[in-house]
């Protein structure tokens, strides 16, 4: 039974290993496999020399990107990237065929990008004559001019694989980039363009930073708007289509976008935005390309996208400003604040009814059955609050009865009177109905910010009325005008 134990163990060992040993070592094999710690080294110490050349091209092209990306978010144009970059596809086509029809070589870079840049500037041209002359949308003329531009591209692309002078091969990779085949002259290209983008938004960024915030303040205090509109507008030409050589025409808008997307999670002031965007995009390109030396068969830039996809992940779930865990939190806080202030507005309410002195009043014991007949909580939550407050040495529990401290009798005395200053000035300006004010000032009264207070104090000393007053304003209103109804 033992020699037919390892006979059968033998033929498994053999049928699953030949397989893998005979496709490793087939031309045809297209798996990913984990790299070596051989591999590991070389990239990660940058030993060879077209990873350093390759790392270095995208890291300078994702700083730029980064950091213009972030002014095109914040004037709302950017997807004017993405028509950019597909509308720069027939440019390529025709430089290539001018350039073979004059005797020259149709597939020097410079004279590709300066195709693709008349291209990409009519294709831009085209959606600013859309959006002026017509009544379409800016998004309808993005459409346009991207769908339009693109589809001659691909026309213009079939026409040169059947001309005489040259064929296309190699064209196409400025549709999907070509990272892993950089050579030094287009990074020294790419970092170029991005060093001259990065410097002139540096340069301008309080003039960029006030045309996107307000374009007409700007106006009114001499700048001029076209102009710098223009400048932006040219910027993001040339790294659009500087980084095509990259990451190709399809997925260029997305290292503009996604970091400068990601940067806005962490802070609310711009310089920091666009530093985050830059960083990120460097990063984004480093960790994309890296991983592409690491994995040949991964394609560089749907690499680079996918990295600042993560990156964008990671910024809106931990986002110190605006991520999704820190708004959480936020909103959790504020819901535990609320409840402790309706409970702390709700003895003293509690208290102010019974005819008894002040010192009195903040000795006297409340009942929880009380407690829940003038709240819509439930059992559970009003003992979390209570302990919430109890934690915070606004009451005491004793046994189903809570009491106040003198710093809670002092915090409940200041949320009446605010709650009733925002009551009494629904009632007065907003015309609110004194029935619901009650209800609405619940709603706004813990935003209330202390310069709103003293504004509101100064403007409600005018009234006839002592704030606080001895009842709430609506009950007061409501048994006026109760007493009017039934005056004979």
């Amino acid at each position: 039974m033992s020699r037919i134990a390892l006979f059968l163990l033998f033929v498994c060992v053999t049928a699953f290993a030949a397989p893998t040993q005979t496709s490793a070592q087939s031309i045809t094999d297209r798996r990913v496999q984990w790299p070596s710690g051989e591999q590991w080294r070389r990239v990660v110490l940058l030993e060879d020399y077209n990873t350093r050349v390759v790392i270095f091209g995208v890291a300078v092209l994702g700083v730029a990107a980064g950091l213009v990306g972030s002014f095109t978010l914040l004037r709302k144009r950017a997807l004017l990237g993405d028509a950019l970059s597909h509308a720069s596809l027939p440019g390529i086509a025709v430089a290539f065929m001018v350039a073979s029809f004059m005797g020259l070589d149709g597939k020097t870079l410079p004279i590709l990008l300066f195709g693709a840049t008349v291209s990409g500037l009519l294709g831009v041209g085209l959606v600013v004559v859309i959006q002026r002359q017509t009544r379409l949308k800016e998004d309808a003329g993005l459409g346009i001019a991207l769908s339009v531009f693109f589809g001659a591209g691909m026309a213009l692309l079939g026409v040169v694989q059947q001309m005489d002078t040259g064929h296309a091969a190699g064209l196409e990779s400025f549709i999907y980039g070509k990272t892993a085949s950089m050579n030094a002259y287009d990074a020294r290209l790419i970092a170029a363009v991005s060093c001259f983008a990065t410097l002139g938004c540096l340069l301008l960024f309080k003039e960029f930073k006030l045309l996107c915030f307000d374009e007409n303040f700007a106006g009114s205090r001499g700048m001029p708007v076209v102009l710098l509109d223009m400048t932006l507008m040219a910027l993001v030409v040339l790294v659009t289509i500087v980084g095509l050589q990259a990451v190709g025409l399809i997925l260029m808008v997305a290292l503009m976008v996604i970091p400068a997307a990601a940067g806005r999670f962490w802070s609310e002031k711009m310089w920091a935005v666009a530093g985050l965007a830059a960083l990120l995009g460097g990063i984004g390109g480093i960790v994309g390309a890296a991983s592409s030396a690491l994995f040949p068969r991964l394609p560089s830039g749907a690499m680079i996208v996918l990295t600042c996809t993560a990156l964008f992940l990671f910024s809106m779930m931990f986002g110190t400003a605006r991520g999704v865990l820190v708004r959480l939190l936020r909103r959790y806080n504020l819901n535990r604040r609320v409840r402790k202030q309706h409970l702390l507005r709700g003895i003293y309410e509690l208290l102010e009814s019974k005819p008894a002195s002040k010192q009195a009043k903040r000795k006297t014991a409340v009942g929880m059955e009380q407690l829940l007949s003038i709240r819509s909580w439930s059992r559970a939550q009003l003992r979390r609050t209570i302990s919430q407050a109890e934690r915070d040495q606004y009451l005491v529990r004793q046994n189903n009865t809570v009491r106040l401290t003198q710093s809670g009798y002092t915090e409940a005395a200041r949320l009446t009177r605010q709650h009733r200053l925002w009551e009494l000035y629904l009632i007065t300006y907003a015309e609110v109905a004194p029935g619901r004010v009650d209800r609405d000032a619940d709603d706004i009264e813990h935003v209330l910010e202390p310069e709103l207070v003293d504004e509101l104090e100064a403007l409600l000393d005018q009234e006839p009325v002592q704030i606080p007053v001895p009842v709430s304003p609506h009950a007061a209103i409501s048994e006026a005008s109760d007493s009017r109804r039934l005056r004979p």
